[in-house]
């Protein structure tokens, strides 16, 4: 494995205003072949997807191309890629189109350890139709969601099944192939929330076995927008709210409107990007990725080795990120200190890891945290020791201060 983090930092045009990011999980710093493909995009010829004029030809061969790179990044059929404003939008369409199949008497189950996106849409399209909702918590000494914990809330009334890969809070990564394989065995669906999880980990999505798995480009190196994943089969099925004259293929009828053509052309290149990270890897995209993300775990580890054996070092420091299957993401707290305070004295230095809950509100309150959650540090592609270094070196001098 190869990882050049001074080559690859040098791509990121954000990186030269000397600002260091901890930032990743609320999304990533863009490189400049991801602006290039941007630009470009929007510098040829555009007009409605076709196949005569010069603008038609272009959009398609953008649409198709990013549909290709995502399924290669997922492991998914392209005909299963549905392209969205954003995963939450994603999430909260789909949620109504399975709803209209509830009623009472049926169950959804969501955890306590998602982002609210994985939530809020399912409570509230449950709660549209009578159906009931269960919840599965999470062990918060630990930071596990179990197999078991899903398991004691299932049952034959079961519909669906919501759940996230990786915790954006925390870091944990649950055991989402058993998980699935579980969800199945009561006759439910999956739905997987991917978004903290593609950014650190290649998706593999028939191996996890999720029915429907959703992500976000701009949290790993693309721009802003949203992208569900499932089995064209799948998708066959279900008869999701659009326009009459709009399209009623498979996957362009769960798409709203005309495309962002810009952004999937940026979504192509930033996938390209991250197969390029081991410079040495040869084969298939999907080959390659397989290598970069290797590179990149590897390197992300080490990362995250040294800043919690230096954070566990520093006085009144609480790290609530203990999962043994976890993301480089480090939720913090302060004792006799406002995490609040401390973003913003960090932010005096020139570094930003912002404090909150995130989004992921039950998970926070489930730890205790209340609403007010924590300092959260997320690693990304581009940081380096130095950063590590600058980040360990400030915070102890706001904990002495």
């Amino acid at each position: 494995m190869t990882y050049d983090i001074a080559a690859l930092r040098s791509r990121f045009p954000a990186l030269a205003a000397g600002t260091v990011h901890f930032d990743g999980p609320g999304g990533t710093q863009t490189p400049q072949p991801v602006i290039d493909a941007i630009a470009d995009a929007l510098a040829q010829p555009l007009s409605n997807r076709g196949q005569y004029s010069l603008g038609e030809r272009n959009a398609e061969a953008i649409v198709t191309g990013a549909r290709r790179a995502v399924a290669d990044l997922l492991g998914a059929d392209p005909a299963g890629i549905v392209f969205g404003r954003s995963a939450t939008q994603l999430t909260y369409d789909l949620a109504r189109t399975l709803a209209a199949s509830w009623g009472p008497g049926d169950e959804v189950v969501v955890t306590r350890l998602d982002h609210d996106a994985n939530i809020r849409p399912w409570v509230q399209a449950a709660e549209r139709v009578g159906a009931t909702v269960r919840w599965a918590g999470f062990q918060p000494g630990a930071g596990e969601l179990t197999v078991d914990d899903i398991r004691a809330v299932l049952s034959d009334r079961t519909r669906l099944v919501a759940v996230t890969a990786a915790s954006n809070l925390i870091g944990t990564r649950p055991p989402i192939t058993d998980i699935c394989r579980l969800v199945h065995e009561a006759g439910a669906l999956a739905h997987v929330d991917g978004v903290h999880y593609t950014a650190h980990t290649l998706v593999d999505l028939p191996a996890l076995g999720a029915d429907f798995f959703v992500c976000s480009p701009y949290k790993f190196l693309g721009p802003h927008h949203g992208v569900l994943a499932a089995r064209p089969a799948l998708l066959e099925g279900l008869r999701p709210d659009k326009l009459l004259p709009s399209s009623d293929a498979v996957p362009e009828r769960f798409e709203l409107g005309t495309l962002p053509y810009e952004l999937l052309a940026g979504t192509r290149a930033a996938v390209d990007f991250l197969a390029g990270l081991d410079p040495n890897a040869t084969g298939t995209r999907r080959e390659r990725l397989t290598a970069s993300y290797a590179a990149l775990e590897g390197h992300e580890t080490t990362l995250r080795t040294q800043l919690e054996k230096q954070l566990a070092a520093l006085p009144d420091v609480t790290i609530h990120s203990r999962a043994a299957d976890r993301t480089p993401t480090l939720l913090l707290t302060l004792e006799h200190h406002d995490t609040a305070h401390a973003y913003r004295f960090l932010a005096t230095r020139g570094i930003h890891a912002p404090s909150s809950h995130f989004y992921a509100i039950e998970t926070s309150r489930h730890l205790g945290l209340g609403d007010t959650g924590g300092l959260r540090i997320g690693l990304a592609p581009y940081n380096n020791a130095q950063d590590v270094d600058r980040l360990l070196d400030a915070l102890a001098d706001f904990l002495e201060a």
